[in-house]
């Protein structure tokens, strides 16, 4: 059984809601509001590109 859980930078408020799940050789992410409409899932190095990318601002509109 896969455990999800709720990102700390998710909107309560504003339904932007991201749940991540680790799996043995992956990272999975998933909208909370549509669990069932699938996940995306990233390799380790790809989830972590993608996060120093997100905190360095490269991804900001």
């Amino acid at each position: 059984m896969t455990t999800w859980r709720k990102s700390s930078r998710s909107d309560e408020t504003g339904g932007a809601c991201v749940e991540l799940a680790g799996l043995p050789n992956a990272i999975a992410l998933r909208d909370s509001k549509a669990p069932d409409a699938g996940h995306l899932t990233l390799t380790p190095d790809t989830f972590s590109e993608l996060l120093a990318r997100m905190k360095r601002g490269e991804l900001d509109r």
